[in-house]
């Protein structure tokens, strides 16, 4: 059990007004305990109270003994619903996460163990959003190797391989790198399809001129990386130049914008002003960036909605992008990390316009 993080979590309830809380999310469990399983569609549970914490693991599960919480066991003929009931204090609000299912949650409440429940998602998801040193150091790896990895991709393109023979093989790549596989799956993209933030590989082949996209991640020691970057097969025409030189400018100012205190929807307009101010603002259709960490996608987001503020120790992607449907899409992205001193980028690999 790592109790600093622990005690931040029973601080951020006490700011909700919650004494206790039921987590479900296995990451955010992880993030606490150390103790990662897949529990699929059996009860898998961490009660978070003022006096401890009570792990409730199926007996098809990893041994979880050693994780710090007290465990209880249970076996498929028992009912999770009535062990953690008896550890709840009726007599408070329980707080439930976001992946407590109604299958669990329904029971609790018709059998009057609780009759007030709080969405408590938040107490977790602002202690994981801030990273320890030992999580900054391997969000640092977990980009290292994908910094690689993008050096590999690169030479792919120059092959003449698909989008999807490209794809399939980035996995061995990062087994080799030391990452456990992949964080999310691996967008390549040729010509028009890079148009797409979300393409999927179908095994287009590039052509003369064509923009080339590969947003990748990788899964190294439980922390997740993601990192975007454009290449051209030949050289490409005036206007694709253009928006690639835009996207970077974009990327540039927004990674200069990061620092601690600075608003999230003035770091996104920091970036999305340069778009907009050459006249291609309606092409940049999504937010600035995500937080990131055992999520590739984690709550909180860099984003014209957001009006919080950016602390050490977050990590979040800056990823502006211009998307011209049928013709090239680009997109630059960058993982950093608020420091003391402002913003650390994670990634190393160039950004200027590169002709393979």
């Amino acid at each position: 059990m790592n109790e600093a993080r622990l005690q931040r979590v029973r601080e951020n309830l006490a700011e909700l007004g919650l004494s206790q809380a039921l987590i479900c999310d296995p990451l955010s469990i992880y993030y606490l305990t150390g103790y990662l399983t897949q529990p699929f569609e059996r009860f898998f549970g961490l009660l978070v109270g003022e006096g401890g914490a009570t792990l409730f693991c199926n007996r098809l599960f990893p041994d979880a003994s050693g994780c710090g919480a007290e465990v209880v066991c249970f076996d498929d003929t028992d009912d999770p619903v009535a062990l953690v009931a008896g550890r709840i204090d009726g007599a408070e609000r329980l707080g439930v996460d976001k992946d407590l299912a109604a299958r669990w949650l329904v029971p609790l409440l018709e059998r009057g163990v609780v009759t007030d429940v709080a969405l408590a998602s938040a107490a977790v998801d602002a202690a994981r959003s801030i990273k320890d040193d030992e999580e900054r150091e391997l969000m640092r790896r977990a980009s290292a190797a994908n910094d690689e990895a993008m050096g590999w991709l690169r030479s792919q393109v120059r092959s003449g391989k698909s989008d999807l023979e490209i794809a399939e093989g980035l996995l061995g790549v990062y087994r080799e790198l030391g990452a456990e596989g992949f964080s999310f799956d691996p967008i390549v993209s040729f010509g028009a399809n890079a148009a797409d933030p979300h393409h999927e590989p179908d095994g287009t082949r590039g052509r003369e001129g064509d923009v080339v996209l590969f947003d990748v991640g990788c899964l190294q020691a439980g922390y997740c990386s993601d990192m975007t970057r454009c290449f051209f097969l030949g050289e490409p025409d005036a206007r694709a130049r253009e928006v690639y030189e835009l996207v970077r400018a974009a990327n540039d100012a927004g990674r200069a914008a990061v620092r601690p205190g600075a608003v999230m929807s003035d770091i996104d307009h920091a970036a999305r002003a340069v778009i907009e101010d050459a006249g291609y603002g309606e092409f940049f259709t999504h937010r600035l960036g995500h937080q990131i960490g055992l999520s590739v996608h984690e709550p909180g987001d860099v984003s014209a909605a957001n009006g919080g503020q950016a602390q050490e120790g977050m990590v979040f992607s800056i990823e502006p992008g211009i998307y011209l449907e049928g013709s090239v899409g680009v997109r630059i992205e960058d993982l950093m990390l608020v420091t003391a001193e402002g913003g650390e980028c994670l990634n190393a690999y160039p950004r200027e316009l590169e002709v393979l």
